[in-house]
């Protein structure tokens, strides 16, 4: 959709099931997407959907991460997109150290939330509130 808007869209708490390449266990969590429109829009399933396209591949986490970020960047061509990744992984729950409820975070920059630490700052914010 065209846009005069630029502020920040922000999806958050995206909920995704992947499995490890490493370990080949599953990890899940919640994905959050931000970014700023330079003159177009998604729809927000559009959002949702992409999380399930990369999620459905055995991964690791950063990778997740990173995939996300650079397809939204690339289809929608914003001023920038920030994604963030928290997940618990069964590797850590279910052999190994054995710490059920421990979270791995990743996050990913493109555009403006690279260089600009208040647009950052805003979607730590926006993605911390309740």
């Amino acid at each position: 959709f065209t846009v005069d808007n630029n502020e920040m869209v922000l999806e958050k708490d995206i909920t995704f099931y992947s499995v490890c390449e490493h370990h080949f266990l599953p990890f899940y969590g919640k994905v959050h997407i931000g970014y700023i429109p330079d003159g177009k829009v998604v729809g927000l399933s559009k959002l949702a959907r992409t999380v399930e396209v990369f999620a459905r591949r055995a991964q690791i986490q950063e990778q997740l991460t990173e995939q996300i970020a650079d397809a939204v960047m690339q289809s929608l061509q914003p001023k920038g997109v920030m994604v963030m990744i928290e997940a618990e992984h069964m590797c850590m729950t279910m052999r190994g150290v054995k710490k059920p409820g421990s979270k791995t975070v990743t996050s990913a920059v493109r555009g403006i939330f690279e260089t600009d630490s208040l647009a950052r700052s805003e979607a730590m914010s926006l993605i911390k509130l309740g």
